[in-house]
């Protein structure tokens, strides 16, 4: 005689959806990141221009605008270090920074992507995109010259600077500016594009 199951009354929970963000959550997510992306392009902290926060946002846009930078700056930093454990040439290890910088985010959109949490495949881009326009910034001091003052550095001290060797041994340093605005454009393209996703995520995705 058939065995009868009720397996049909009591519907198993798919793990994954339980690891992803409700509507309710998407649309904080969205409101952090709009008003990050409109202080971000109000301010544009990577100038180092003083300003003091006179309210409460711009003093949470600075908290987390340090949190983002001192990440980046510290992945940026270890992708050099790789190269004082393993022997490379004076172009690969000053272009590992870089290429850190931006892979960090890059690889986190990529797992959350796979993951199926398209939120946080944003975000991910969203920082790939602060990453790029600090990047950009950096580039635009290349004409400089080949030593990076210490309060321009992320560590503090004199330091050679990355993409001074990058172009100048490409030969492109005198296509410092176009470069400059194609990063610059890229960024901005992916931190405003991130946060439309986010807001067509957040009011016509699926709620879990």
């Amino acid at each position: 005689m058939k065995q009868s199951s009720f397996s049909h009354l009591f519907p198993k929970k798919n793990r994954d959806q339980d690891n992803l963000p409700t509507k309710n959550a998407k649309k904080t997510v969205l409101v952090i990141f709009l008003l990050f992306l409109i202080l971000y392009i109000q301010y544009k902290p990577y100038i180092n221009i003083f300003h003091t926060p006179s309210t409460f946002l711009e003093q949470l846009f600075v908290l987390y605008q340090f949190i983002i930078t001192q990440t980046l700056g510290i992945v940026h930093e270890a992708g050099h270090g790789v190269c004082f454990i393993l022997p490379c040439p004076e172009f690969m290890m000053v272009s590992m920074g870089t290429l850190f910088q931006w892979l960090f985010p890059l690889g986190i959109a990529y797992y959350y992507k796979r993951e199926g949490n398209l939120m946080a495949f944003y975000i991910g881009l969203f920082i790939l995109g602060i990453s790029m326009d600090h990047t950009a910034w950096y580039m635009s001091t290349a004409h400089e010259g080949a030593i990076l003052p210490a309060h321009k550095s992320f560590l503090g001290v004199d330091a050679l600077h990355d993409f001074y060797v990058i172009f100048s041994t490409l030969g492109v340093l005198a296509y410092e500016s176009f470069i400059v605005e194609v990063t610059k454009f890229v960024a901005h393209l992916l931190m405003i594009g991130s946060v439309i996703r986010m807001s067509f995520e957040a009011f016509a995705g699926k709620d879990y």
